[in-house]
């Protein structure tokens, strides 16, 4: 069996390519970073380390590498071949990433073999994004010449999956090796296969992915960001030491606090299940073990105050609601004082807030519009940094 892996990153190497290793799958790392894609070419193996309580060591080994950049005829066979596709290269690289795969499968279609239930190739975006996996699709579909759009579902199947585990900054002198902690979770959504999905390991299948999305979304990578932009406008370095502190954590338990409150509404969630799981990630951000900085947590703030993201997400659902939502608005203010001239999308939102008027700012960068019964919470924040 062979799965093809776009993002040769940590979380690609250390999280879906050992689990793919570990399932028997040769894996096909794709990445455009030359240096990246000479060590992999070099090396035989490469080590997963388990930091904290119950954590253990795993060698990886039979994996190969492809420059998806200057490499794109020998990607296209590798894709054409694949039992399983997967990505871990951050939701706004989908559309890069598509059209080679378009052309994998449109390979394979054109290919004459005839494709039976069961050897469909299967597609996985293992981003952290609701639906990652079916704005891939759209995108692939597009991508196909209009006589073969109607064969790909004949031929790929594409499936929602929502992962989670907390990778930190590397030491720089690690190689290829990934430090990480023990806890994972990676749940896919079971529907689309119709009949039995491809074997992983550790996968968790499930018949309705949208609580288990919503749940990790709203709850760690709130949470996770929630220390950050809270911590960097404290002036702590670190999310342990973030976490350490009395005030910034209350801030995150009390933004957990809410969106546990808009997942037991809206998807029925046991409110006793879910406290205890917003504990669990609150002793895993803790974790002195697995370091990070608040500034490599907090980078891409214009993605992560987007509409469908871990604050204005379930802001906008619990105002909808008339649902008490005061920490998140706090999240999102700290989060709009994040200043870091080496983080692209830190520059751009400043200049944002410079350029735009505060209500235009609004909704230029968190999609809310003035109708919307947010917006009134949102506004005197913008308002505030306009005149920063």
């Amino acid at each position: 069996m062979k799965a093809v892996h776009f993002g040769a990153g940590n979380i690609g190497r250390g999280f879906v390519g050992q689990l793919l290793h570990e399932s028997g799958y040769e894996v096909v790392f794709a990445d455009v970073a030359d240096d990246l894609i000479d060590q992999l070419r070099a090396a035989d193996s490469y080590t997963v380390h388990e930091i904290g309580a119950g954590g253990r060591s795993h060698v990886v080994t039979d994996f190969r590498a492809v420059n998806s950049r200057t490499e794109e005829g020998a990607l296209i066979e590798e894709i054409a071949t694949a039992d399983v596709v997967t990505t871990a290269v951050g939701p706004r690289v989908l559309p890069f990433v598509a059209p080679v795969i378009a052309r994998g499968i449109q390979r394979r279609i054109e290919s004459g073999e005839d494709v039976v239930e069961g050897e469909r190739l299967a597609v996985f975006a293992c981003e952290n994004a609701i639906n990652a996996t079916d704005g891939l699709q759209a995108l692939v579909r597009a991508g196909l010449p209009e006589a073969l759009a109607d064969a790909l579902d004949a031929t790929a199947v594409f499936a929602n999956t929502a992962i989670d585990r907390i990778v930190p900054a590397q030491d720089p002198g690690a190689g290829l090796d990934v430090t990480l902690e023990p806890f994972f979770e990676w749940v896919i959504d079971r529907t689309p296969f119709g009949g039995e999905p491809p074997e992983i390991t550790g996968v968790h299948w499930v018949d309705d992915l949208a609580p288990f999305i919503e749940r990790k979304l709203f709850t760690v990578n709130t949470a996770h960001a929630t220390a950050a932009y809270h911590g960097f406008r404290q002036g702590v370095h670190s999310i342990t030491d973030a976490m350490t502190d009395a005030w910034i954590r209350g801030e995150v338990e009390a933004a957990i606090g809410e969106t546990r409150a808009l997942l037991v509404a809206k998807f029925g969630l046991d409110e006793g299940e879910q406290r205890a799981y917003g504990e669990k990630i609150l002793g895993r951000l803790s974790n002195p073990e697995l370091p990070d900085t608040v500034e490599r947590v907090g980078r891409g703030p214009l993605r992560k105050l987007s509409r469908a993201e871990r604050f204005i997400g379930p802001a906008s659902q619990l105002a909808e609601r008339g649902m008490p939502h005061d920490a998140l608005v706090r999240a999102v203010e700290a989060a709009l004082a994040f200043d870091v001239p080496e983080d692209a999308e830190s520059v751009e939102l400043q200049a944002i807030l410079r350029r735009e008027e505060p209500d235009g700012a609004v909704t230029v960068i968190t999609g809310i519009e003035p109708a919307h019964p947010l917006f009134g919470d949102l506004l005197p924040l913008f308002r505030a940094r306009s005149g920063a």
